[in-house]
């Protein structure tokens, strides 16, 4: 690796003057970029204290796409990104870009099989963000769609428990949430939300059809507006004793009976 560590310090200050820089860690995360999109990366460092056969097979990734590896004290990576489970593995890299409302309704008319969305109304936190970008990649779904406003982004965080699905599912921010679903009906796609009163349980909903599955935050649930657009509510049978499940955990429940109904090979 070549040496890289001052590099490391000051390249925190860049990320954050300007927008046309994002960081990316940990090694799920940066392999995924370099594997799909090597010309987004500006920048990598490794730690040089790590030598594993996961690291060698980064370095030698990445070297054999033409993205020059630095090498990085573990000081100065905890400097760029902080305290961070960051791997020894730290990208700049140029932001993939979200998919506009335009983007998500030509999707919808291009994909050669019926449309499999999941639709996350007002989750703010980033793991659970990333934690839902990694169960709609092992789904099968074809994009994951979240409101402009009171939504997390797909930072750092959210790409790193993604573990490099935030690079395979497309991600739809769109100003408004309500109007986009309205959209998706127009165009022969079922909206369906999950809340834990509705009387029609998941699995003995028809999913088998062009769906837009929609979540909820923890607590809150699905806003007014959204709960409006749905054409009908299916809850998740409990039969323990906590009243709710995790959103990506509720997300991977949902997606697969979905994708179990639609006979979706795997």
């Amino acid at each position: 690796m070549a040496a890289g560590a001052a590099g490391a310090v000051t390249a925190a200050a860049a990320v954050v003057a300007d927008p046309k820089r994002q960081l990316v860690y940990g090694l799920h995360a940066v392999a995924a970029v370099v594997a799909r999109a090597p010309e987004r990366v500006l920048e990598l460092w490794l730690a040089e204290a790590r030598e594993d056969r996961r690291m060698r097979q980064l370095d030698a990734a990445a070297r054999a796409v033409g993205v020059r590896v630095q090498a990085a004290a573990p000081a100065a990576l905890a400097k760029l990104v902080g305290e961070v489970a960051h791997q020894g593995a730290v990208a700049a890299v140029r932001p993939l870009p979200l998919w506009s409302d335009e983007d998500l309704l030509a999707g919808v008319e291009r994909w050669p099989e019926p449309a499999f969305l999941l639709v996350l109304d007002g989750v703010t936190d980033p793991h659970n963000l990333g934690a839902c970008l990694r169960t709609a990649d092992a789904a099968g779904v074809h994009a994951v769609v979240i409101p402009r406003d009171r939504s997390a982004s797909v930072d750092a965080v959210a790409r790193k428990v993604a573990a490099g699905a935030a690079e395979s599912v497309p991600v739809a921010s769109v100003t408004n949430l309500a109007r986009t679903l309205d959209s998706l009906k127009e165009r022969g796609v079922w909206v369906v939300g999950t809340d834990g009163a509705a009387e029609q349980t998941l699995f003995s909903a028809d999913l088998n059809r062009p769906l837009a599955l929609v979540l909820g935050a923890e607590g809150d649930g699905m806003r007014r507006l959204t709960r409006e657009r749905c054409d009908f509510l299916v809850r998740i049978p409990m039969v323990g004793q906590v009243e709710s499940l995790n959103v990506s955990v509720a997300a991977g429940v949902a997606l697969f009976e979905a994708r179990r109904q639609r006979r979706i090979p795997g």
